[in-house]
Order: C-alpha cells, then structure tokens, then sequence
C-alpha cells in the first residue's frame, strides 16, 4: 500500500483533515518570466454566509498584478463564488503558491498550494549581442547601520561629558581666584559687575533682578550668617530682625522696609512677568546699595555670644544642604566617570577588534553559547535517531495534535524538540512507525512541511532538495531554504533558514528540522555539527 503521507502536517496540525470548502486552480504550473499564471478560488456558501477573498500584492513570491471581481452564479438556492487572480514571476525557477486564507462567515478555511515553474526566455545569441554581467553592488546592512550610529552617538556623549567636565572645573578655578576679604567687598564689586551688563537696558529686567537680589542675598548670609539664599522674603527680614537684635545692630526700620520692598519686587518681576518702569528699577538698585552699606556699618566688630545667632534648626539645614551638595557633586562625577571609562574601553575595542567581537564576547551571542556549551549525544524515538545536540531535546507529546482517523494507519509517532520557530535555534526530531509496510514519497512530504511553515506564517518560501546518505550508507532526502516571518512582538520581518533530514525505512520514518535566522555564522556550525552526527537505527519490530 502506496500512501503519500504529509508527517509533519500530521505532526502540527489538522486542517488537511477537515472537511475542504474552497477549490483551487491555476490554468498552468508552468510558464515564462512574466507571463501570467491565472489562480481561481471556487467555494458554494448559503445565500446568508458572508465570504472574504485574500488580498494583497504578493501570494508568497508570486506577484498578484492582477484582481479580478468576485464572480456569483446561483445554484440550487446556494451561490458559487468564483475569485479570479493574476500572478506573475520576473525571475526563473520553481515557486510555490501558498495556502491562502478564505474567511467564511468570519472562519478560516485554506486553500491547496501549488508548485508552479518560471523558464526563462530563449535568447539568440547569433543575432543579438551579448555583454558580460555587471558584479553585484552589496547592499549596506541595516543592522551596521544601526550600530554605526549607535557608536558616533556613544562617542558624542563621551567627548560632550568631557568638554563639560573641563569647563566646569575652568569655571570653578576661575571662581576660586577671586577671593574677597570682606562680604561688602564682594557685594560691591559684584553690584559694579552687573552695572556693566546693562541686562534691564537690553530688556532682561528678570534676569537683572534676579542677580539684584542674589547679591543682596549673599551678602546677608555671609555677613550676618543668616540662610538668606533658600528663605522667602518674609522669613529673611524677620530673622535679619532677630539677628539685629541678638547682635545689637543699629538696623532702622526704614532700611528693612526698603529692602522688603525690593525683595518683592523682584518676586513679582520672576514670578508675576511685572515690569517696572526704568526709574523705579534704578530706585531699586540704590535702595540695595543703601541697605547693604547700612548693614555693613551696623555690625559690631566684636560679636558676643555668636553661637546663639542662629538657631539649632537652622544650623542643622544648612549642614544638611551642604553635605548634599557635596554628595550629589561626588555621585554625578563617579557616575560620569565610570560612563566616561566604559565609552572609553567599548570604542577601543571597536576600533581594534572590530565590533563583531565585543557584540559576540561581551554583549553575548545566544547561539555562540550553544556551540561553546557542552553538547549531548542521545538517540530519539522509534525507529531511532541517535544525534548530538547543543541541549538535550524534550520529549512532546505528538499524539494530541493528530485527529483520530490518523490512527488508521499509523502504530506510534514520538516528537523531541528544543527551542520553536520563534527563537534563535530551533531543533525537532521525529520518528514515525506505521501499522502496515508503508512506502512514503519523500518528496511529497517535504512538501507538506512547506505547507506547515507556510500555515504558521511563513512567507516568500524557497525549498530545495537533494539526496542525502548517513554514515551508514542509509539514503534519505534533504530539503533546505529560506522564508521570511514577521515577529509578532516586534512586528519585524525576519529571514530565517531551515534545513530537513526524512528518511523511510520499511515500517518506518524518520525526521530532522533545523531551523535558525539567516546569516548567523555560530548557528551554521551547530546546524553542521549537528547534521554531521546523525546515525539512524533500523526498525524493531
């Protein structure tokens, strides 16, 4: 008994098996580049059910260039809708037209692929002349890309926390050299400086007031040592009274008004957007010059009890502030430093090592590990693949996946895998044994895999196949490709490559899958270590 038997369809799913509500047909399998291959899709609803044709511009690497308008004839109180599509290929080879999706009544029913071929078109090479093929210009990798931009920004960052890092520390020495003997001192040459800014003239009055007022400020706080500089308006001039008091300042009451007035000016120009008139502004500057000077004259040069000009609460704030300060200054300059140091060692590897170093030995690399790890050698199933592997493959249970008429014809089914299609290295071992001595067309059940990757959601799948022979001489076939997939996480398209090993033995199958994204080198060693092991057992009986 011949049959043609789809394993892994079996193996993953059970839509073969149900009932086929959608025809399909194609006029030719095979044709020229260019030429149109036209596709029909035929289904008999209810006059109430709702049907929904697939759309789009490619059917796997079948190109649609054409769509034609569903087609409706009425039989026996049902309609037959007939959908028509033009599919075109610009490149020779073999193609296959994948299982669509057809919506009925909002459930999914998939039509049959197809196997189609594109030749190309003869040319006379007597009569027209022939030129050499132009090389092929590399594509730059987007992935490069990205990494390129990455270390220009990573350099950025670092040269921009060093350029702020030397001024700081120029700013700060700069700071350091103009020492002055005395608060009133300062005050003075300070008021002097912001007199030749000329800030309210150019129209800042804020900014004018703002370092009005700071310089007053500071003034109090290191002449009276009150905490001038983090207390409102209210809350200075009621401790520039108690200090008065305490330290027998001969302060007026005039003065302190003069300087309460100005204070809340300023709180209405920062706070309010109030703009003073220019003679008031200027009023404003002498009345701060007066109450500096006024201060300054009413300090006694002996100061008794000094310890009992602040309070404890006070004393205890300003502590406080400071060892923050302090603190935080210290943490950003570690933190700048270690950033610095990083950036440093990263690019210095980049540029000696090249970055696919320090992306595979310090960033780390999933598959590089695997082939680094400790790999294991163990047989699979009945009959029994004996191979080596990265990790040890975990035993899943087959049987659940297979509808009941399944069992008809088939004795035991084992599967073994490690990973899935959504990782970066998947391996699948399969055995099958049959109640009665099958012959399976290898070839038909290679395909019925593409069938299942393509119901997973594989797109644009290319299969190849060829003859394979294991070390004991026993000869199966090998299909191998690649296909696109997109992420359902990231929504990314991703290029994946697989590889398949099916043997039959009599009573018996066999099959290998290894699939892994294009292009990585670590998982190619592994897939070949791996391909390079395989030692298939005869059938027990």
């Amino acid at each position: 008994m011949k049959i043609k038997f789809y394993i892994l369809f079996l193996l993953f799913t059970t839509t073969l098996f149900a009932q086929k509500r959608v025809e399909t047909s194609i006029d030719t399998t095979k044709n020229k580049i260019g030429a149109q291959f036209n596709l029909t899709l035929r289904t008999v609803v209810d006059t109430t059910e709702t049907v929904t044709f697939p759309s789009g511009t490619n059917f796997g690497r079948m190109e649609v260039i054409r769509n034609y308008v569903v087609d409706t004839v009425q039989k026996d109180g049902k309609y037959e809708l007939i959908k028509k599509y033009g599919l075109a290929q610009f490149d020779s080879g073999k193609y296959t037209v994948p299982s669509l999706k057809v919506f009925i009544n909002q459930k999914p029913y998939f039509t049959d692929s197809l196997s189609v071929e594109v030749a190309n078109v003869q040319v006379d090479t007597l009569q027209q002349k022939m030129y050499e093929i132009k090389p092929i210009i590399g594509a730059p990798s987007a992935s490069s890309s990205i990494w390129k931009w990455l270390l220009i920004i990573a350099l950025l960052v670092g040269v921009g926390f060093l350029v702020y890092h030397l001024i700081k520390k120029y700013q700060k020495k700069k700071v350091e050299q103009e020492v002055y003997k005395t608060p009133i001192e300062k005050a003075t040459s300070l008021m002097n400086s912001l007199e030749k800014k000329e800030l309210w003239q150019k129209g800042e009055v804020k900014a004018y007031y703002s370092e009005l007022t700071d310089i007053a400020r500071n003034y109090i706080e290191e002449a009276i040592e009150i905490p001038a500089m983090e207390s409102t308006t209210s809350e200075l001039i009621i401790a520039l009274r108690t200090a008065s008091q305490k330290k027998k300042m001969a302060v007026t009451q005039e003065t302190l008004e003069n300087l309460e007035k100005v204070l809340r000016q300023a709180d209405l120009v920062k706070f309010a957007k109030s703009k003073p008139l220019d003679f008031e502004i200027s009023e404003d500057k002498k009345k701060i010059e007066k109450t500096i000077l006024t201060l300054d004259r009413s300090i006694p040069e002996v100061v008794e009890e000094e310890e009992d000009i602040l309070n404890e609460a006070q004393r205890q704030k300003l502590i406080k502030e400071k060892l923050r300060k302090k603190r935080n200054s210290r943490i950003g300059i570690a933190i700048g430093a270690v950033v610095g140091l990083i950036i440093g060692i990263f690019t210095f590897l980049v540029v000696t090592k090249g970055f696919d170093f320090v992306k595979d030995n310090i960033i780390g690399h999933p598959t590089k590990d695997l082939v680094e790890g400790e790999w294991v050698l163990s047989e699979y199933g009945n009959p029994s693949v004996r191979i080596e592997t990265p990790k040890v493959l975990k035993r899943l249970d087959a049987t659940k996946t297979l509808p009941k008429e399944a069992f008809a014809v088939i004795k035991d089914m084992q599967l073994f895998a490690y990973g899935s299609m959504l990782d970066n290295f998947y391996i699948a071992v399969s055995t099958l044994q049959y109640k009665q001595e099958t012959q399976v067309d290898l070839t038909t059940a290679l395909e019925g895999t593409v069938r299942v990757f393509e119901a997973q959601g594989a797109q644009n799948m290319i299969l190849k196949q060829e003859d394979f022979s294991t070390k004991e001489g026993i000869t199966g076939k090998k299909g191998y490709g690649s296909f696109s997939r997109i992420d359902p996480i990231k929504k990314e398209s991703t290029k994946l490559y697989y590889e398949i090993l099916i043997f039959s033995q009599e009573g018996g199958l066999q099959q290998i899958t290894i699939l892994h994204q294009e292009g990585d080198e670590y998982a190619n060693q592994i897939s070949e270590r791996i391909l390079n092991s395989v030692e298939l057992k005869k059938v027990t009986q």
